[in-house]
């Protein structure tokens, strides 16, 4: 079969891999719609370093991996003792790897598991083929009025809706977004759902500043030109946002961040930070304030996610903005997200299509 796989830095290549065998408990797929995550592009560009290079303790494999873990697709075929999902079901699939065994996972905190990983980025296949065996505790199934192609952003909406259901928002709150990307806006269309009135976004790119708008952003401030700290306190009674949350992962959109935030607020840290990053204890102590950091999501989110969709409560439709084929995914999928990333929020790939 054919499937798009990562070799190393800038090498990415569209080969023929021996189709996978099913076992029990497992299902067969054929993917419908992969997204390109930018945690694919951060390995293209800078990587490995997601990625394994020595064999991953629960896959036991290393790159040369398999990307792809933002994708639906259509079950082709079920393993023995299977009863919950058969040949033709529409799902979406969860792609962190956990052992079920550490004492995150015996507390249910699978996405902090101690040695997990992704389908798509540490092994097990990958959405970006033309398929792929998961175990069945990683599907979702799509309702009717959820298209595959909606069902491949399930993934980074879940992101922001983790990241929106594990902070102390409440309806009313004030927040802060920075940055206008794809985490950007599914932190946007979650807090929306979860009845956010006033969204400030902090944004350099003016097709972004307009997107953001576009999915519900209440304002938009571009940094370059605009006092974040001072503009955020001047819609927020002059006290700042109750909660930030971090989708851009730069030093300096932190820095206005952590004093833009009232005091005993909250900033939430969504970025997978490039380097290391610096902050000051004293603006924290002084105004009691917090700084959490947010993994992927908790099992339960996706279908959270789907159910908000399916209801009306999610539109994420217009997060697409391009779609190409599996032999094109390096130069039409990643070489835009390098050269037209302002244009770009999420970038299909048609897999199986439908």
């Amino acid at each position: 079969m054919n499937a798009v796989r990562f070799h190393g830095q800038k090498d990415l290549r569209y080969e023929k891999i021996p189709i996978p065998q099913i076992r029990a408990g497992q299902a067969k797929l054929r993917p419908a719609w992969v997204g390109i995550c930018g945690s694919d592009l951060h390995e293209y560009l800078g990587g490995p370093g997601l990625c394994p290079t020595t064999p991953h303790p629960i896959t036991g494999e290393c790159v040369p991996l398999t990307f792809g873990h933002e994708f639906s697709g259509v079950i082709e075929e079920v393993g023995e003792g299977v009863t919950d999902y058969k040949a033709g079901d529409r799902v979406a699939v969860q792609p962190i790897i956990y052992c079920g065994t550490c004492g995150a996972c015996q507390e249910d905190l699978q996405n902090c598991c101690y040695t997990n990983g992704f389908i798509g980025l540490s092994g097990w296949g990958g959405g970006l083929a033309e398929h792929i065996v998961v175990p069945t505790s990683t599907l979702y199934k799509l309702p009717d009025n959820v298209p595959l192609e909606i069902g491949a952003l399930i993934e980074p909406l879940a992101v922001g809706w983790h990241a929106a259901k594990i902070s102390p928002f409440k309806a009313g709150d004030a927040v802060l977004i920075l940055g206008g990307g794809p985490i950007g806006i599914s932190t946007i269309l979650a807090l929306k759902a979860k009845g956010a009135e006033k969204i400030i976004v902090s944004e350099v790119s003016r097709k972004r500043q307009e997107f953001a708008k576009r999915f519900g952003a209440h304002y938009v401030i571009d940094p370059t030109k605009e006092d974040v700290v001072k503009r955020c306190r001047e819609l927020c009674d002059n006290q700042g946002v109750h909660i930030a949350f971090d989708c851009a992962g730069v030093q300096a959109g932190l820095d206005q961040a952590v004093q833009a935030v009232r005091a005993r607020g909250s900033i939430i840290n969504i970025a997978i930070w490039e380097k290391d990053c610096t902050i000051t204890p004293n603006l924290f102590c002084f105004k009691e304030r917090k700084y959490q950091g947010v993994a992927t999501y908790s099992i339960g989110d996706f279908q959270e996610v789907i159910d908000a969709i399916a209801a009306g409560d999610m539109k994420p439709h217009e997060m697409i903005t391009k779609r190409i084929k599996l032999d094109e995914v390096e130069e039409n999928g990643f070489k835009s997200l390098i050269h037209d990333k302002d244009n770009q929020v999420k970038i299909l790939v048609e897999v199986g299509g439908g």
